[in-house]
């Protein structure tokens, strides 16, 4: 028992340091999260459905199912792949379920089978995330990752500043040193009126001179937190930024974020193409959409090329020019 609590006080530093770095890392987990999940917008999902579960299923499994009940009505859930794998290297049924504990094994609808009688209760639709059905978060766990080591490191690099030397001192000097260190973290000032205290055994000071390097990784952070939004699909580029780029530079770099952003929404809208064929809604105000955010501004919104310049400047001359 004695042993037990001499590890814990000895670790308790290493326990607490260990707690926030798993904290600091879910923190920008959740961060990217909230930003993955509202870039798209669902629209005429019936009542029954709930867009925020679709995009979390995605988010998190990679792909989900639209499907018809005859007890819940329109509903979206989770899915498992089932049976034979059809000529388009897709699962020929689907094993549809939901954390409230619905389950329903349904056909996989895709254009191949006819609809007549009661297929719309007998087949699913399958949404997928993008064309290879992988969960947003196997990337953005990674970026996280890089995050939090980029947090945590200017934590150090800063304490390092604050505390810009080390005591030496004996074993029985270890508490009180770590008591000093202790007190000084916590800009607490000590002072020993002792001189007996060091009589026998002086302290040494050794100084780390650690070099302040937290600016620096504060823009490799900002480096790492822009890569993520454009793998998203988003332009985190600053406009002070974009200004000193050619036009060249900026239409690549607008074609890579959209085709980033592309890979998420033209598998949602086949989505919605199978969905509003297989019950009837093509062509009609109940038929569903799925569109990038209106509040999102992104050049994929052009009409004329996903790769023209977002420069305000440049889109007012394209204006000009079109109205002659």
């Amino acid at each position: 028992m004695k042993k037990r609590k001499n590890f814990l006080r000895d670790n308790y530093k290493f326990i607490d340091s260990a707690s926030i770095n798993m904290e600091t890392f879910y923190d920008y987990l959740d961060r990217l999260k909230k930003v993955a999940i509202s870039i798209f917008e669902w629209e005429n999902l019936p009542v029954s459905m709930n867009a925020r579960y679709l995009e979390e299923t995605l988010f998190y499994k990679g792909q989900a199912s639209l499907l018809k009940d005859k007890k819940y009505g329109f509903i979206n859930t989770c899915i498992a792949d089932n049976g034979m794998i059809n000529i388009y290297g897709l699962p020929s049924r689907l094993n549809c379920y939901s954390v409230g504990g619905y389950h329903s094994y349904r056909d996989l609808y895709c254009g191949l089978n006819p609809i007549n009688g009661n297929d719309e209760y007998k087949q699913a639709i399958l949404v997928m995330n993008n064309w290879d059905r992988i969960p947003t978060i196997a990337t953005l766990e990674l970026f996280a990752y890089r995050l939090y080591e980029a947090e945590r490191t200017i934590d150090m690099n800063i304490k390092s500043q604050k505390t810009p030397v080390l005591l030496t001192g004996t074993d029985k000097q270890k508490l009180m040193l770590e008591n000093l260190y202790s007190q000084y973290d916590g800009n607490k000032p000590f002072i020993f009126g002792s001189k007996a205290t060091f009589e026998d055994n002086p302290l040494n000071v050794l100084k780390t001179d650690a070099p302040f390097l937290a600016d620096k990784l504060m823009e490799y952070k900002k480096q790492i937190w822009n890569e993520a939004l454009q793998f998203l699909g988003i332009n985190s580029m600053s406009l002070e930024k974009r200004e000193r780029m050619i036009t060249d530079e900026a239409n690549s770099n607008n074609e890579f974020i959209n085709l980033n952003l592309e890979s998420y929404l033209i598998p949602r809208q086949e989505a919605c193409k199978q969905f509003n064929e297989l019950f009837g809604l093509t062509g009609t105000d109940k038929e569903i959409k799925v569109k990038v955010r209106s509040d999102l501004y992104n050049v994929i919104k052009e009409e004329e090329s996903i790769i023209t310049d977002i420069k305000p400047n440049l889109i007012e001359e394209k204006e000009v020019v079109k109205n002659g």
